[in-house]
């Protein structure tokens, strides 16, 4: 099953519900929420939709101070698509220098919107894409061979934890068995494998790169437990995300 663009429409009246239904005619998956800070930000961290579609301003709050809390809790928040009916050239410079994806003056038409959400979408797959690079020169720069399966399961496993920071949490009851459905193999080889690849990477690996990202001599350390491990690396690659630093500060 092709899995559909979901939207979150900041705004459950009939005007929101009417938006998502036309919205949903261009084949993406809309659909509403309460225009206040809380409920949005709890339907973005439940819910995780790829764009949202919200009014500059929200009940109590604005659309750029949800951006940016949502930003704060996860490193690949959801593209956002702000409009109003209020404009000038200080507003639009505003939200995009925020990080706002689209700008739209309102009233828009509903291809219009459209058009938006499928730019914002294609703006935040680059950014998915530049976190798979950053993961994958991570873990390569570390030492870790990209023959052995932990290699595989913990760029996996990084990438996860970087869109949900709640996995660190629960590595062995939530982390193991998503990586593991993904690789379709259980959560005990997940777990085996990646404590295998660390151990590699401890014996065998990059100490210089290791130690830029774990900030100390890992000679003079023990080897890390996986969920040690995992938060580190998650940790390093989040700050190079938000830096934008380029790779080369690893070599």
């Amino acid at each position: 099953m092709k899995n559909l663009t979901k939207v979150l429409i900041c705004d459950d009246t009939i005007s929101g519900v009417r938006m998502a239904a036309e919205i949903n005619k261009f084949g993406l998956s809309a659909f509403t929420r309460r225009n206040n800070k809380e409920d949005i930000i709890r339907s973005i961290i439940k819910d995780k939709p790829d764009v949202v579609v919200s009014d500059l301003n929200l009940c109590g709050s604005d659309a750029v101070s949800v951006m940016r809390t949502t930003q704060t809790m996860l490193s690949i928040s959801p593209a956002f698509v702000v409009f109003s009916d209020m404009y000038n050239s200080f507003i639009e410079n505003h939200v995009l220098e925020a990080g706002v994806s689209c700008f739209l003056l309102s009233p828009f038409d509903y291809e219009e919107l459209y058009t938006a959400i499928l730019s914002a979408v294609y703006k935040k797959k680059n950014e998915k894409y530049d976190a798979e690079i950053i993961v994958t020169d991570v873990i390569q720069k570390i030492g870790i061979p990209a023959n052995v399966k932990g290699y595989r399961y913990i760029r996996t496993a990084v990438l996860e934890c970087i869109e949900d920071n709640n996995y660190l949490n629960s590595v062995t009851k939530y982390l193991y068995p998503t990586v593991a459905e993904k690789h379709e193999t259980t959560a005990p080889r997940v777990e085996r494998a990646i404590r295998h690849a660390i151990y590699t990477a401890w014996q065998k690996g990059n100490p210089d790169a290791m130690n830029t990202i774990f900030g100390y001599t890992v000679s003079n350390f023990n080897q890390p437990t996986n969920s040690e491990f995992i938060s580190l690396i998650t940790d390093k690659v989040r700050l190079l995300i938000k830096s934008r630093s380029p790779f080369s500060c690893l070599a």
